[in-house]
């Protein structure tokens, strides 16, 4: 692929060399734009929230590549420049309005800048996955998201959501595990795990491989120090559902 404004396809993300066969995905680890962009006309303090990126879950992602020994790839721009955990036809892809905030530089966008966006950030991550999963052969896919303690006013009482779709091989052990460790857990909350043309339906149940997505509350890591401490509880759980499930396989 072609430059684009003065960086290479590789811009698109960031990727941690691992060599266990389980892939780390961090669809919404930034909150940057790529020069040229501004700040889509918001306020530059709104970069530093929930709807730029998924506070404190690339932090997480890094420090579980790094105890796993296993690879991961990590979203380099925010999610309000293009959503990496979107279909390229999804609706959502590029949002218009955000948890009340209207995102000017994607009013009334062209088809030309979204193709644009596409070709430069969108398909080279969705490549490199592909890419990680043929020279690993058949891994596991664990994507990590953050979501807000609370949402419209309510609280959201779930440490971590598990969120799955037709395939538990995974997220039914998990959850079992972090029940275990005391966690307050969510079966597909604070979301649902079924959704169309999402990173794991694109790259894992259209494929046959396990995965899962796991939420974290954003309260638990949203400092550096906080998110190291949660990978480090995290980790042994997850390392015991993954043999969970190959003892079942």
């Amino acid at each position: 692929m072609p430059p684009y404004d003065g960086f290479m396809a590789e811009a698109a993300f960031e990727i941690i060399a691992g060599e266990k066969p389980v892939l780390f995905l961090c669809d919404h680890a930034a909150s940057h734009l790529p020069p040229g962009y501004g700040t889509l006309g918001l306020e530059a303090e709104l970069f530093g929230t929930h709807i730029a990126y998924d506070i404190g879950a690339g932090e997480v992602t890094r420090a579980l590549a790094t105890a796993f020994g296993a690879p991961a790839l990590l979203a380099v721009w925010s999610r309000l420049l293009i959503d990496l955990n979107r279909g390229p036809d999804d609706p959502t892809l590029i949002m218009q309005l955000s948890d009340g905030s209207i995102i000017p530089g994607n009013r009334a966008l062209g088809q030309a800048e979204r193709a644009r966006r596409i070709a430069a950030f969108h398909t080279p991550y969705h490549a490199a996955i592909a890419a990680e999963i043929a020279r690993l052969g058949r891994p596991v896919l664990i994507a990590l998201h953050s979501f807000t303690p609370r949402w419209k006013g309510k609280p959201r009482p779930w440490e971590v959501g598990v969120l799955w779709d037709k395939d538990g091989r995974l997220a039914r052990p998990l959850m079992a595990r972090l029940t275990e460790a005391g966690f307050m857990v969510g079966d597909n909350e604070p979301y649902s795990g079924a959704l169309e043309g999402d990173t794991l339906n694109r790259h894992s149940t259209r494929n046959g491989l396990p995965h899962v997505l796991i939420e974290m509350r954003q309260d638990l890591i949203g400092g550096a120090a906080a998110a190291l401490a949660f990978a480090a509880k995290l980790a042994p759980v997850l390392a015991a559902a993954l043999a969970d499930m190959d003892a079942v396989a």
